[in-house]
């Protein structure tokens, strides 16, 4: 998180300093999915398209499937497109389509070090890896930050404006506010529940000797003995696995591997890179997200467990929300309430989606296997039948547009709320121009290239989307902005599908993307409606 809070605080031209106590990022899986809305992220810092090159091929197909054993029987197929499918629909998709950025498998590990490469290249960034925070002291105005360099004990003192705490789930920067977190720290079941291993291996047959006609993104092993779930991360040779042995493989090679090798069916020769423990059931969120001029963000306020992949892309969501806001304080045009808006807007959103992962891992603990799924006979095929059709509905887990595009900030002070906005739901994302909500989409030309989108358009600050050709003028909404000393772009987009999309004439959208307020007519007093989206009453 604290790579791409520091890109977009670059892209804000506010200067950070980045430390972390590895010498560079830990080469090691977690999640997979960069999702739709993380995608739009990236596209508005210019690098969405060489991430979307990391990963898995673009012909790889992005399935998951489901096996009593790698090399047997096949119970259920969830099909997803491959990253070239899903570029051609864009490049086909009607001018209202919500998903300029469909979901990319890319493991964290790769997008890391891409970003990590490309902060190297940013003029507002200062790294400091390989560096220990080990003492923050709070003042009236900003901070004092000490740190140690762990190759040779030089220690650095900083007097910094704002801190954002982006340490993980045993946060430094947490601890030193004395916040805790509150949810549920586990979940006793079969599998995805209490203590598991997530290993990175690397086999270099199991492709050509076994998957080889049953491609996919995640393979997984269902049977009365165990379950298992492989994850390709290349599409070659390197995997992710998640596993739930009975004894400790963090130093235990063999235990995983024997895992693999049965739920392949095949003893194929494997190299184990690393494990990594982690907790099924996990769905933990920080009491607060901040004091003063101290803030948490991603794995500092929320724990998930890796069920949805919603872990990694809601921290960057946080990032998203967070980083306009320093800016503004930074530039002076942030009103005095504005960083008080920032845990009243995400906190519900964290509780959502830590809730939304520990349901879908309830599912994956709970799958109605029997010894007869692995036998050759009429009552194996029946019960391999009942757990494929129980398998086949868990596909909105790995789709979930909804989750990723319908986050809103409804009841927000600094959101003016206007008319009813669409009901949450988990697998449909409902466009919607109500206030709180992500703006929605449009493409703008035919081209559906960089620049075609609405989303390439917008303004580092406030966007002001004057549609459908009749907006009432905005001199004095303009002029008010500009006396506050605030960004604002304006946008005239004249065709009927962006006004009927939009239902109204004139949009104010955030830094973020999200409609901050909407009208027929300019406001009234366009003062006070600055006044509130800033934080300043």
């Amino acid at each position: 998180m604290g790579l791409v809070l520091a890109l977009f605080l670059d892209r804000y031209a506010v200067r950070s300093v980045l430390f972390n106590s590895e010498e560079s990022q830990r080469a090691h899986p977690k999640g997979s999915t960069q999702n739709a809305r993380t995608l739009e992220h990236f596209r508005r810092l210019g690098i969405s398209e060489p991430v979307r090159r990391l990963g898995l091929p673009a012909d790889h197909p992005t399935d998951v499937a489901y096996f009593t054993r790698f090399n047997a029987w096949e119970l259920a197929r969830i099909r997803m497109p491959s990253e070239a499918e899903k570029m051609r629909a864009v490049a086909a998709a009607p001018a209202t389509d919500q998903v300029p950025e469909p979901i990319l498998r890319a493991n964290q590990m790769y997008v890391e070090a891409f970003l990590l490469d490309y902060a190297r290249t940013r003029p507002n960034i200062t790294l400091r890896f390989g560096w220990q925070v080990d003492h923050l002291a709070m003042e009236a105005d900003g901070a004092v930050v000490e740190a140690e360099r762990s190759s040779d004990g030089v220690r650095e003192s900083w007097r910094v404006s704002y801190v954002v705490g982006c340490d993980g789930g045993q946060s430094f920067v947490r601890r030193t506010l004395g916040a805790g977190y509150r949810g549920f720290d586990a979940l006793q079941q079969r599998y995805m529940g209490g203590r598991m291993i997530a290993s990175h291996l690397r086999a270099p047959t199991l492709v050509r000797s076994v998957l080889r006609h049953r491609h996919a993104w995640q393979y997984w092993s269902v049977t009365p003995e165990a379950q298992l779930m492989l994850a390709s991360l290349n599409g070659r040779d390197e995997f992710l696995v998640f596993s739930q042995p009975a004894n400790d493989a963090r130093s235990h090679d063999a235990t995983v591997a024997t895992m693999v090798q049965r739920a392949a069916g095949v003893d194929a020769p494997l190299q184990m890179l690393g494990h990594r423990p982690w907790t099924g059931g996990v769905a933990l969120v920080s009491e607060r997200f901040g004091e003063g001029r101290v803030l948490l963000a991603g794995d500092a306020v929320h724990l998930f467990t890796p069920t949805g992949g919603f872990g990694m892309n809601t921290g960057i969501d946080d990032v998203a929300n967070l980083s306009w806001k320093l800016a503004a304080m930074v530039h002076r045009w942030g009103g005095a309430n504005l960083l008080d808006s920032y845990e009243l807007e995400r906190k519900p959103v964290a509780v959502r989606n830590t809730i939304a992962a520990r349901e879908l891992a309830k599912r994956n603990g709970s799958i109605p296997t029997s010894p007869a799924m692995e036998e050759d006979t009429a009552e194996g095929e029946a019960a391999r039948r009942q757990v494929g059709a129980h398998l086949s509905t868990f596909g909105e887990a790995f789709a979930s547009i909804g989750l990723q595009l319908g986050v809103r900030y409804d009841g927000s002070p600094i959101i003016v709320a206007d008319g009813a906005p669409p009901a949450d739901n988990f697998a449909r994302y409902t466009p919607s121009s109500a206030p709180g909500g992500r703006a929605p989409h449009i493409w703008l030309d035919e081209r559906r290239g960089r620049g075609s989108s609405l989303y390439d358009r917008l303004g580092i600050g406030f966007t002001l989307l004057r549609l459908g050709g009749h907006a009432a003028g905005s001199a004095a909404l303009e002029a008010a902005a500009r006396r506050r000393g605030i960004p604002l772009d304006v946008l005239d987009h004249p065709s009927d599908a962006a006004r009927d999309l939009y239902e109204r004439d004139l949009v104010l959208i955030r830094p973020d993307q999200h409609v901050a307020w909407r009208g027929n007519r300019p406001p009234h007093d366009p003062d006070m409606l600055w006044s509130n989206l800033v934080g300043a009453t």
